[in-house]
């Protein structure tokens, strides 16, 4: 079983900062890529932000220059600095890893549970 638990959520007020953790658990082989993404009220689920095993970034254009992705291989664990926030970035934060369990077995992708980010004006 693999388990991934989001934290760091909260009420912020616009122009603040949070910080998001994701640490994966579990029977875990390997990980390659990780990340984040949202899902606003009344809105389909967006990609914030995905980072790669090796470390190279992407960003969503709303995003970029305010969010920093980040991951401890060692903890297996993804990060999402979120600076300067803005209203519109209130949603439900979810954390993502693809994930091998053992040596030979496919990529699996699994997925938090989410946090709630709510930014006041």
């Amino acid at each position: 079983q693999v388990q991934l638990v989001e934290s760091g959520g909260g009420l912020v007020q616009a122009g603040g900062s949070l910080r998001l953790s994701c640490p994966a658990s579990g029977s875990i082989f390997s990980i390659n890529g990780m990340g984040w993404y949202r899902q606003a009220p009344g809105k389909q689920r967006e990609l914030v932000a995905t980072i790669t095993s090796g470390g190279s970034t992407n960003y969503a254009d709303s995003v970029l220059g305010r969010f920093t992705i980040s991951r401890d291989n060692a903890k297996n664990t993804v990060y999402l600095q979120m600076n300067s926030v803005k209203p519109e970035d209130t949603a439900v934060y979810y954390c993502y890893a693809n994930i091998v369990t053992t040596p030979g077995a496919y990529v699996m992708n699994y997925w938090g549970k989410g946090t709630l980010v709510t930014v006041s004006s």
